[in-house]
């Protein structure tokens, strides 16, 4: 009996070291398992290889780019900040901000002979009745059109954007000597047919311009919608930096007059071109 027992041990502690050695009991990793792990890393070798290649010859690969630049119009200026993701090689989804000011083309500054035989330190636009700002918030896409062969090159695209503009309204003020006093006053354009609107077109009255900041606490506002496209011309000589300027247009249109000279017809509707500067990076 006693030996029975002895045997039924023995066999019990060889099955467990069967068990625990490598050879016999270990469970290895599936053969499918390393296939996949080692075609994985072989594939982003592939894709890292691709980019490299790409960036060699001149093709642009990032995934956001931030610019900031300024424009020119045919009708005043702009100063703007662009901020741009990929959605693939080709296409970029942009959205932008941009502060600037709409120009009458009747404006020309100068400074005024008030019958004195002086002239003043603070030149006038004579007959601009408002300041007409902008301010545009906006979105779109840019495509490519050739990449830059090599990072020498140009790099061509198309790109359009959208959005809500509103025009900031503010009154122009000017300094005005009153003949019947000799006081200096500072008065707007009215439209009323008052003394105020003849002191204000008359060249022997006029003193010369007010501050700037004149006028800023009424200041309205004109919303409004605004839709331009471009040309974009990346000449950056590393493709991490942008260096580029735009050629294209652009249309506003305002849900209310803008009055920028008095005795001129108000306007809602702008339709210009530019050319824009930009400055910034990818990464």
């Amino acid at each position: 009996m006693r030996f029975t027992k002895l045997v039924c041990l023995a066999v019990s502690v060889c099955g467990g070291l069967a068990l625990a050695h490598p050879v016999f009991g270990q469970t290895q990793t599936p053969p499918a398992e390393k296939t996949t792990r080692q075609e994985r890393k072989s594939e982003k070798r592939e894709r890292i290889n691709k980019l490299v290649k790409q960036e060699e010859e001149g093709n642009v690969i990032f995934a956001k780019q931030y610019t900031i630049g300024g424009k020119l119009y045919s009708d005043g200026w702009g100063a703007f900040y662009e901020h741009g993701k990929a959605k693939s090689t080709n296409w970029i989804n942009l959205w932008n901000i941009e502060f600037g000011e709409r120009k009458h083309i009747k404006e020309n500054k100068s400074n005024i002979n008030s019958g004195s035989g002086l002239f003043f330190e603070r030149p006038v636009i004579y007959g601009k009745a408002n300041n007409f700002y902008f301010l545009k918030l906006g979105m779109g896409q840019s495509y490519l059109i050739g990449g830059k062969g090599n990072k020498n090159g140009v790099a061509i695209s198309a790109a359009y954007s959208g959005g809500l503009s509103l025009g900031l309204l503010k009154p122009y003020y000017i300094q005005v000597r009153e003949p019947r006093n000799s006081e200096i006053l500072e008065i707007k354009w009215m439209d009323d047919n008052s003394r105020n609107d003849s002191l204000f077109l008359d060249p022997t009255a006029i003193q010369g311009s007010s501050s700037l900041f004149t006028g800023a606490n009424e200041t309205q506002i004109k919303p409004g919608l605004f839709l331009r496209g471009a040309l974009r011309f990346d000449y950056g000589k590393y493709n991490e930096v942008i260096s580029a300027v735009d050629a294209g247009f652009n249309v506003e249109y305002y849900f209310g007059d803008a009055t920028q000279m008095a005795l001129i017809e108000p306007k809602k509707s702008f339709v210009n071109v530019y050319v824009a500067l930009h400055f910034g990076r990818r990464k």
